[in-house]
């Protein structure tokens, strides 16, 4: 009877996706495949959800495909990238995976495929679902959602930005039928053990992007049965791509299939390699036997799963939601091409970190110094005021006192159109108290020493942040040695049980707070790659001790570090670094004030940064001390915000500063009045003429190309077949010229 009423259900249930699947349109590869540039044009084609000849579903925007099978049940079956006709998927794997009370289930997915080089579509007819398996029990598709609120501030931005990412997301339910309980008691002998499972639902979400060739993918799962369980680990995505490269010896460093892969599950690190270190891994596939290489070790298996845990308890009438990835599919290979499209997919994915205010770094916190600062900054054009490190500010000071001044002090500056907010160190300090992660017997601390964040003291010190800015009414925290994955093995702290669910919580405490602060418009400059859960800034990538070098290596220096730093950030993500008084020693050699004294250096370091769109922590007493000194900064300020939307557009890198010859730099925006700028520099003590060979393909500009030169002399030139011009320049010694192409 049981297994009579469960054919009736599923054919029910197949008979309710027929009438859904005829609703939708029918997918032309050929028809649909977008034909433009994406990088360089707004594509035609939206995200949409079509239907195959075959009965499957297909998640589309004409760059990429992805193809899900939905009977005998739910799995990727097709993964192409449509810029340049490849087919990424050779092997069909569950949709994702779960661990619960110590059990392992996979959800969805087909077996009995028998070679995993490569998937022929009439292979999937004679596949099975996997008995085991949580099976697909519906599908639904809607418009994207905000992860969470977004305040914005248009002041700082080059341009309004949506939110959320204009796409459609497609959800898949699952759950474990009689049968999957069945096979799965009857190989344990343990009905009652997998009773529970009938109360478990799992969700299997996908989000694609109009005119962008990213996935993004998450899991949820739901307790709805009477007890409570524990998700001791998860995969949220398995996916079994072509390799990159094919060699029958072993290997210390693999070419990786061609896929950028992002998380919001990422800490310890300012780089993409960090999400390595995390939550996403290409590990070895144990069920590739036919593969070339002899020990079968070559990594294309894409999962995602955090490294530790979560371990996390889901009672009765509970939702966990995994952390999300998105998935960047790239048409070739060129180290341009591969910026831009990662910088595109962050403009898009984190859009705050396109806000980018003129901030300078006040170095003392009393009264006098701050307002100073705010009326100076007001008086050049910046936009915010820091507190720095080792200024005096403290927001852990809960003092009515310091409260009331520190709102004072907001006001003064709002009053002014400035922004304020200060500096507070989180880890690799030392709190006591038995407050300190504990670290496994062979571990230390990533920074040497760290509080456990779910510690009282951890508790306590984030109540404390909450209370400080709704309070105050500050704008900015500069979060210093924000969380970086310590794990912590005590048992006695209140925010976590033990080792296993240590990293997770301890990450949801600290990602909860950014988000919060990104709904207030609480600007974040954060020493890590949280933008994703909400920062706005980390460092573009220098050693603080090269700011003690003599001042004429540091303005070359400063230059290679935002040309480095920019093939994978927007110019607004990275901050950059002015010791205008001593930083780590170098004494009067190194040292910027007296800044009268030094202006040649000053205004170098001030064209080096507007000119790139990369603001700086301008840390020191003041801005400028004479009227001389004033109207440089002020002459730079005015330059950036005169062509802030093109300056905050990406970089195309043209020669990398060496001080042997001129570097450039061209900033293009193919979507903007001024589709491109370009920085040339002089380094040398002697001018120089050259003849610079600038391709303009990146600013969307095809025939003709009107430019504006820095002395206000237009011109035009014809652009050549290869989208590039033959640009004469002229820059005196140790200086620098730019031109506006429109």
């Amino acid at each position: 009877m049981k297994y009579y009423l469960l054919i009736m259900l599923v054919a029910t249930i197949q008979a309710a996706w027929s009438q859904q699947l005829e609703e939708l349109p029918l997918y032309k590869k050929a028809d649909i495949r977008e034909k433009t540039d994406w990088l360089i044009e707004q594509p035609n084609q939206h995200a949409a959800i079509y239907r195959d000849g075959e009965g499957n579903l297909v998640l589309s925007n004409g760059l990429v495909s992805r193809i899900f099978s939905i009977k005998p049940n739910g799995a990727t079956i097709g993964l192409d990238n449509l810029m340049n006709n490849a087919s990424l998927l050779r092997s069909i794997r569950p949709e994702a995976e779960l661990v619960i009370n110590g059990h392992t289930f996979p959800i969805g997915g087909l077996v009995g495929q028998t070679v995993h080089n490569y998937l022929l579509p009439e292979w999937i007819d004679d596949m099975k679902r996997n008995p085991s398996a949580f099976q697909l029990t519906g599908f639904e598709a809607k418009p994207t959602a905000p992860r969470f609120d977004w305040q914005k501030r248009l002041d700082w931005m080059s341009k309004d930005m949506p939110w959320p990412t204009p796409g459609i997301m497609l959800t898949f339910n699952y759950q474990a039928d009689d049968s999957t309980i069945n096979t799965l008691a009857k190989n344990s002998d343990a009905l009652e053990e997998y009773a529970y499972l009938k109360g478990i639902s799992v969700q299997v979400h996908y989000e694609l992007y109009d005119g962008l060739p990213v996935f993004s993918k998450w899991i949820t799962v739901e307790n709805r049965s009477e007890e409570s369980i524990t998700i001791n680990h998860f995969k949220s995505e398995i996916l079994a791509v072509t390799e990159a490269e094919s060699v029958v010896d072993g290997k210390k460093s693999w070419l990786m299939p061609n896929i950028t892969v992002d998380s919001d599950y990422r800490f310890g690190g300012m780089s993409n390699e960090s999400v390595l270190e995390t939550s996403i891994a290409w590990n070895v596939d144990s069920l590739y036997k036919t593969q070339v290489n002899y020990e079968r070790k070559m990594p294309c298996l894409l999962e995602a799963y955090p490294k530790y845990g979560p371990n996390k308890e889901l009672k009765s009438g509970e939702r966990f939601n995994s952390f999300r990835i998105w998935e960047l599919l790239h048409k070739n290979r060129d180290r341009e091409r591969k910026g831009l499209a990662i910088r595109k997919m962050y403009r898009a994915i984190a859009p705050w970190a396109t806000e980018n205010p003129i901030l300078m770094h006040v170095r003392t916190a009393d009264n006098a110094s701050v307002k100073k600062a705010i009326d100076q900054c007001a008086e050049v054009g910046f936009e915010m005021v820091i507190m720095t490190f080792g200024s005096g500010f403290n927001l852990e000071d809960t003092t009515a006192k310091n409260i009331d001044r520190m709102k004072s002090l907001a006001d003064y500056a709002h009053q002014k159109g400035i922004a304020l907010g200060g500096y507070s160190l989180l880890a690799s300090r030392k709190v006591g108290g038995g407050n300190d992660v504990v670290m496994p017997e062979g571990k230390t601390p990533r920074f040497g020493n760290s509080p456990c964040l779910e510690s009282t003291w951890g508790q306590k010190y984030f109540d404390q942040l909450y209370s400080f800015y709704q309070k105050t009414g500050q704008d900015i925290l500069e979060h210093d040695g924000s969380y970086p994955g310590d794990i912590c093995a005590a048992t006695h702290h209140p925010g976590h049980k033990g080792l296993a669910d240590s990293q997770w919580e301890q990450f949801e405490k600290i990602s909860e707070f950014y988000k919060w602060c990104r709904g207030k418009g609480i600007y974040l400059n954060v020493p890590d790659h949280y933008f994703l859960n909400g920062s706005n800034k980390t460092g573009m990538g220098y050693r603080e001790t090269n700011w003690s070098l003599p001042r004429a290596q540091q303005e070359i220096i400063e230059r290679q570090n935002i040309y480095d730093g920019t093939w994978e950030k927007t110019p607004s993500m990275g901050w950059m670094f002015v010791p205008l008084v001593q930083y780590h020693g170098g004494g009067a050699a190194a040292t910027i004030e007296p800044l009268k004294e030094h202006l040649p250096h000053y205004e170098q370091r001030l064209a080096n940064l507007f000119g790139a769109g990369v603001q700086a922590c301008y840390r020191g007493p003041q801005l400028y001390d004479a009227p001389e000194t004033k109207a440089i900064v002020k002459k730079w300020v005015d330059f950036y915000k005169s062509h802030r939307e093109v300056l905050d557009s990406d970089i195309i890198h043209i020669r990398r500063p060496d001080g042997r010859d001129y570097d450039a730099i061209l900033h293009v925006n193919p979507s903007g009045e001024e589709k491109g700028l370009l920085m040339v520099y002089n380094p040398l003590n002697t001018a120089i003429e050259r003849v610079l060979d600038i391709n303009l393909y990146y600013t969307g500009l095809t025939d003709k190309v009107n430019i504006v030169r820095q002395d206000a002399k237009t011109s035009s030139m014809q652009i050549k077949r290869d989208y590039s011009i033959e640009l004469p320049v002229s820059i005196p010694a140790r200086s620098q010229t730019w031109f506006v192409f429109k």
